[in-house]
């Protein structure tokens, strides 16, 4: 394949609201460039970024999956992004591999919550952007409207450099409003022909010209004393400024048209070439020395010793693990040795890949800029930098969010089980926002990801990447059990039978401890060797087997101090195992009488959402037994601070979503253990005896 400089390299980042038909506009752009010979459709399960067996059945993107195509001695990159926010860790892996975000908007439905996180993402990565309003032929699409929406969202710098000719079902062209060409599809030939600007466009188009100037005009000195002076600026000085102000994220240029029928995707990927920033027109990267001591910025250079970023990982149980990545100094070829830097490892590079969907077309070398992918390497993660060995440096990591839901994974087959670990294991690899853990407690393997739609998507691809079927159902709530008053009371052990007997006895004060430690304080307060101090450690061993169970229902007990100041022994019957049993015998007796209580884990949890959903959520806080702390202000949103008993939050993240219109987020932590209600005490029980019923 042709090497292509960093000059000659576009990286397109394609997100947005989910629907908005980013998966459509990737395959429009790569059937026009002829890259495919036939136009995919999500309905027919047969686009070329769309093509994992959920993704398909699904009819929706859950994964970061990477496009390229050619045209007029250009590459362009394209990675088509998830928007269902259960995959929004597939986004940032994919805005780390570009150089300008595009974000798909509907010009039916125009400004959707996605549009709004999309433009946060970008913010946080410094991202140059733009906007591409599609969808120009359905009923109810207004670009005006949406145009307006934009900037009164966004700020007077996002400015259209294409205007659409007609609209809803007579849309039928664009207007490249810089160099005024202008093309309509002609129904007859099936194809876009070159006209003159309608004369009633004309206004219209020289308007949003000037709009286009003013703001780019803005984004140097040299060109505002130009516009000043000619009260105009060339269109060399537009796409040079425009260039420059995008690269800043000073400018965001909207664009137009329909990805379905075509219309506009020609104009489209000349502003692609025109308007986005090239690798080298972009702003430095963010690294650091090896021991991370010192800050270092790296410009896309071919000409300086290699390094690139790994952005993602495709675990794939027949190909083995695949690694993308992409290059940011240097150049990669197959045999070379590469450093790990975070993992300080050697790694042989093997065969390497471009990609266009599930497609590999080997690759002889990879340049600055570029994005590939090379199969097998040993140790490589997403996240991982690699360089020469002479020269490692540290690119900045992808910032994750954090699991907010849980599920419990029973195996339907119990031979299964080791298996259905390691796949889960091998998929954690590859989407580092899903967790894996095992609840030794209940015997149960937990998996924690960011939705319900994740979750059932996790265990959907285990069942079709490695034939093995799970059952997901809530998991157990680790309750705890303790004492609320103080007992003294006698536990003796006394069995004769043929031979040596068995004798111990023991007295034991049992009392809630009150120093904030969770475990059990066992103190020796015998005196006169009424226990002899060999049998003392059997005492306490049998009361720590003993906490494992409480007397209530069986869960482990906490908060216990157990004080032995007395018994009895016999010199020939008495043993270790004869006060073991003592002791237990001591343990529930001794419990029973000191009030035993049930305790549920408390997590404090912080939720961040707009001003106006603040009633709602501390009502529904008050609806799940937790209590709120206070508020604070944070980057526009409100920070709800609360504590809620984790029974009540298993749920939590769909009910917020729903709450909030998924403008609302959460993070959690455990924070303590407390009294549960006399209210749900009986419902934990019987749930209990049903589980002992079953079982």
């Amino acid at each position: 394949m042709k090497k292509y400089s960093p000059k000659r390299l576009r990286n397109v980042g394609i997100i947005g609201h989910s629907g908005s038909g980013k998966t459509t506009l990737t395959e429009a752009i790569l059937y026009y460039t002829k890259a495919t010979d036939r136009f995919g459709k999500i309905e027919d399960g047969n686009t070329v970024s769309d093509y994992d067996t959920e993704e398909k059945k699904r009819k929706i993107s859950l994964s970061t999956s990477l496009a390229f195509c050619e045209y007029n001695d250009v590459k362009i990159n394209l990675v088509d992004m998830p928007g269902y926010f259960d995959f929004i860790g597939e986004t940032m892996e994919g805005l780390r591999a570009v150089d300008t975000a595009m974000i798909v908007v509907s010009g039916v439905s125009g400004i959707q919550v996605g549009t709004e996180k999309s433009w946060d993402y970008v913010n946080r990565g410094k991202l140059p952007r733009a906007f591409y309003v599609n969808k120009l032929d359905r009923e109810n699409a207004d670009f005006v409207k949406t145009l307006n929406e934009l900037k009164q969202k966004f700020g007077m710098t996002v400015v259209p450099v294409q205007y659409p000719i007609g609209n809803e079902s007579s849309f039928r062209g664009i207007v490249n409003v810089i160099s005024g060409k202008t093309r309509i599809f002609d129904k007859k030939t099936k194809s876009m022909k070159e006209i003159d600007i309608p004369e009633d466009m004309l206004e219209k188009v020289n308007e949003c010209k000037n709009m286009i100037m003013e703001a780019v005009a803005e984004t140097s000195e040299e060109l505002l004393d130009k516009y000043f002076d000619k009260g105009t600026l060339s269109d060399e000085d537009i796409y040079t400024g425009l260039i420059d102000g995008c690269a800043k994220g000073e400018v965001v240029p909207v664009m137009c048209g329909s990805a379905l029928t075509g219309i506009g995707i020609q104009t489209l990927i000349e502003d692609i070439i025109e308007c986005f920033p090239s690798c080298e027109n972009l702003n430095p990267v963010n690294a650091s020395d090896m021991e991370g001591n010192s800050e270092l910025t790296v410009k896309i250079d071919e000409k300086e010793s290699f390094s690139a970023f790994v952005f993602k990982t495709i675990a794939d149980p027949f190909v083995g693990k695949l690694s993308l990545f992409r290059v940011m100094t240097g150049k990669l070829t197959p045999d070379m040795t590469v450093y790990n830097v975070k993992k300080a490892k050697n790694e042989k590079v093997g065969a390497m890949y471009f990609l266009r969907g599930k497609q590999q077309i080997p690759a002889s070398e990879i340049t600055a800029g570029d994005l590939g992918a090379v199969s097998k390497l040993q140790f490589t993660n997403t996240g991982d930098t690699l360089s020469y060995p002479q020269s490692p440096i540290v690119f900045e990591d992808i910032k994750f969010p954090q699991p907010v839901i849980s599920m419990a994974v029973l195996p339907k087959s119990k031979n299964d089980e080791d298996k259905i670990l390691n796949g889960l294991n091998k998929m954690a690899e590859e989407d580092l926002t899903f967790k894996v853990s095992r609840d030794t407690e209940n015997a149960e393997a937990i998996i924690s990801g960011l939705g319900e739609t994740h979750i059932d998507v996790i265990s959907c691809r285990l069942k079709s990447k490695f034939g093995l079927e799970v059952i997901l159902q809530q998991p157990k709530v680790p309750y705890r059990e303790t004492i609320k008053k103080t007992s003294d009371v006698q536990g003796k052990h006394k069995k004769q039978s043929g031979g040596h007997g068995q004798y111990g006895d023991v007295k034991i004060k049992f009392e809630p401890r009150i120093d904030g430690e969770d475990d059990l304080e066992f103190v020796d307060k015998v005196v006169g060797g009424v226990v002899p101090r060999q049998y003392i450690p059997a005492v306490e061993k049998g009361l720590r087997e003993c906490i494992n169970h409480g007397v209530l229902a069986g869960y482990p007990v906490i908060r216990l101090k157990a004080t032995l100041h007395d018994g009895s022994y016999h010199p020939v019957d008495s043993s270790e195992m004869a006060f073991k049993v003592a002791a237990s015998l001591a343990y529930k007796k001794g419990l029973m009488e000191a009030e035993p209580i049930l305790l549920e884990p408390i997590e404090y949890v912080e939720i961040s959402v707009p001003e106006y959903y603040m009633g709602d959520i501390i009502g529904d806080i008050n609806k799940k037994r937790g209590r709120v702390l206070g508020t604070e202000n944070s980057g526009g949103n409100q920070i709800i601070i609360a504590e809620i008993p984790q029974a009540e939050m298993f749920k939590y993240a769909t009910d917020l979503r729903s709450m909030t219109q998924a403008r609302g987020s959460f993070t959690m932590k455990f924070e303590k253990y407390e009294e549960v209600p006399n209210s749900e005490v009986n419902k934990i029980m019987e749930n209990k005896n049903k589980v002992k019923i079953k079982s």
